[in-house]
């Protein structure tokens, strides 16, 4: 099942996509798809409904994070071993973590706002796992029980802040617009297993990240077992699981970061596609 949410900022109403890849209103039945509706029961209930029958949206809409109301992003760092080679740094023996605002999250076609006085705005394509239901203290043999699908994300990154700043990474990952998510969140049922998705990224039509969730250092599992012995994940969490090689940083002979009018296209198989175009602010 492919959950979305559409409207303008402020006014957007739940969705959902048939077998044809229509989308079809849901407001009917549900507020919004947020913590509330992740649960496992109400997501069996919208998977049994018969979506043909549902208001179509009269397309093209602005689509937006599809999930609402989301307490937290956890973002895992350096786990793919390419990547973290990339960046001139050892693969981790534990996971690496760090938050990003919510504040941050856009629709994944929305404007990748460039904030001013930054100068080295990066890329990261990378998989989201949404929370289901609440988890603390878990084992990762029960870990994926507690996930509601997943979903596409850019970890959008000002390297300069991130680096060059003192503190912590949060700084380079926090401004508006940094955390696209969507175009849809795709529950486990159809997505069963998150380390055999695709991932691809590509800057003015060139090809920068061609990844594959096989390759993480730190399955979700893992991941997720080990967050939650340091803090409780709540429904509507979206925990972000890495990037793989091909940031903009380690772009070799001369690092590259994102100007104004750039348009960055990133997709991951069964998660749909992104499409930014970078703004000045």
């Amino acid at each position: 099942m492919r959950l979305i949410r559409y409207g303008l900022p402020g006014a957007e109403r739940p969705g959902m996509l048939d077998a044809q890849g229509i989308l079809r209103d849901l407001s009917m039945l549900l507020p919004d798809i947020g913590p509330a509706q992740l649960a496992p029961r109400t997501l069996a209930a919208l998977a049994a409904i018969d979506a043909t029958r549902l208001p179509a949206v009269q397309e093209p809409v602005r689509l937006a994070c599809p999930v609402a109301g989301v307490g937290k992003i956890v973002c895992v760092g350096l786990n793919y071993r390419d990547h973290a080679l990339e960046a001139g740094l050892q693969p981790p023996t534990e996971p690496v973590l760090f938050m990003k605002a919510v504040t941050a999250l856009s629709g994944p076609n929305d404007p990748l706002l460039i904030p001013p006085g930054a100068t080295k705005t990066d890329w990261e394509v990378e998989l989201g796992v949404v929370i289901g239901t609440r988890a603390q203290r878990i084992a990762e043999a029960q870990a994926l029980q507690h996930v509601a699908g997943y979903v596409l994300a850019n970890d959008v990154s000002e390297r300069a802040w991130q680096m060059e700043r003192g503190g912590q990474w949060d700084k380079g990952k926090g401004h508006d617009s940094f955390a696209p998510i969507g175009p849809w969140l795709v529950t486990t049922d159809e997505l069963p297993d998150p380390h055999a998705i695709g991932l691809w990224l590509e800057v003015n039509g060139q090809r920068m990240q061609d990844g594959h969730t096989s390759q993480f250092i730190f399955g979700v599992p893992q991941v997720l077992a080990y967050i939650s012995q340091f803090m409780r994940l709540e429904p509507g969490d979206i925990v972000l699981t890495g990037t793989p090689a091909g940031v903009g940083l380690g772009r070799k002979p001369q690092p590259v970061f994102l100007k104004p009018g750039d348009v960055v296209r990133l997709g991951a198989g069964g998660l749909g596609e992104q499409c930014q175009t970078c703004v000045q602010v």
